[in-house]
């Protein structure tokens, strides 16, 4: 079932998503080399609930048996870690990218977001997949108007990495979000044009490339939460929540909070600001 949402349903939506993206901030301004992944995840959770949300990812329940429930409040991603990593107590170190998801739950709404950090002398190739992959969710979400497919949303992602020698995780999909985290449709980042769900205004999707460097195939750790890459070359990961409109999508997260945040911070490159208009 698919659940169309008011412009007022949309406008909570905006601000969950608005938060959630003042949080990924805030993990902007802290990381650097020798900080510790755990203590960026309690600053956040900390930053949320003083916001008077609820961190929607912390004790989220697994599917799988004998897996507990996911313990924290970000997941934090590093290099060949695709998502939902386990912030611990491991270190940020010089030259990893660093793949930040977070979630809000508030005024019976959630929001979700992502951003992949580059810390410091990131090599080129890195940087390379991080660009490509944040152009990819530009062109993915110009095609979240009233009449496209989500095959065209696919297609529009998955032509721009390949291209560019990438393969996009077909294990992991984007997906509608509202009243639940997780609501149907699915959002696949692969696709054929004109194939797939019909979209309609009211749709509010949350679009996350999730895209290699080497090949497509996952594995996931015996934390039962944790998906890397099987050959262990970086991923990159970023997340926008759009809701569909008639003439041009609207984004409901911003990431110009972020943006300037790694501007501000010296230990932190950046990845370039991406227009919406991609040739």
């Amino acid at each position: 079932m698919i659940y169309y949402k008011t412009d007022e349903e949309i406008e909570i939506i905006r601000q969950n998503c608005v938060l959630v993206c003042k949080t990924i901030a805030l993990v902007g301004e802290l990381i650097k080399p020798g900080v510790k992944a755990s203590y960026v995840d309690q600053q956040a959770e900390m930053f949320i609930k003083d916001n008077g949300a609820i961190p929607a990812f912390k004790d989220y329940p697994s599917l799988s048996k004998g897996v507990s429930d996911f313990p924290t409040t970000l997941c934090v991603s590093i290099n060949e870690v695709v998502v939902h990593g386990i912030p611990s107590n491991i270190i940020f170190k010089e030259g990893d990218i660093v793949s930040i998801d977070c979630g809000v739950d508030a005024n019976g709404y959630f929001g979700d977001a992502a951003y992949t950090f580059a810390l410091g002398d990131v090599p080129e190739d890195k940087m390379s997949l991080l660009r490509v992959t944040l152009q990819s969710l530009y062109l993915g979400i110009e095609n979240a108007v009233v009449g496209k497919r989500l095959g065209d949303l696919g297609f529009a992602i998955q032509n721009h990495v390949t291209k560019h020698g990438y393969t996009v995780v077909r294990e992991l999909v984007g997906h509608g979000i509202g009243r639940e985290l997780h609501e149907e449709p699915q959002v696949m980042n692969y696709g054929r044009r004109g194939q797939g769900q019909k979209l309609l205004s009211g749709l509010v999707i949350a679009i996350e490339p999730m895209i290699n460097m080497g090949k497509k195939d996952v594995m996931t750790a015996e934390d039962g939460w944790t998906v890397f890459a099987k050959d262990r070359k970086p991923s990159a990961h970023f997340e926008h929540t759009v809701a569909v409109k008639k003439d041009k999508p609207d984004i409901l997260s911003d990431h110009s909070y972020i943006e300037e945040a790694v501007k501000k911070n010296s230990n932190l490159k950046e990845v370039g600001v991406m227009s919406a208009s991609l040739a």
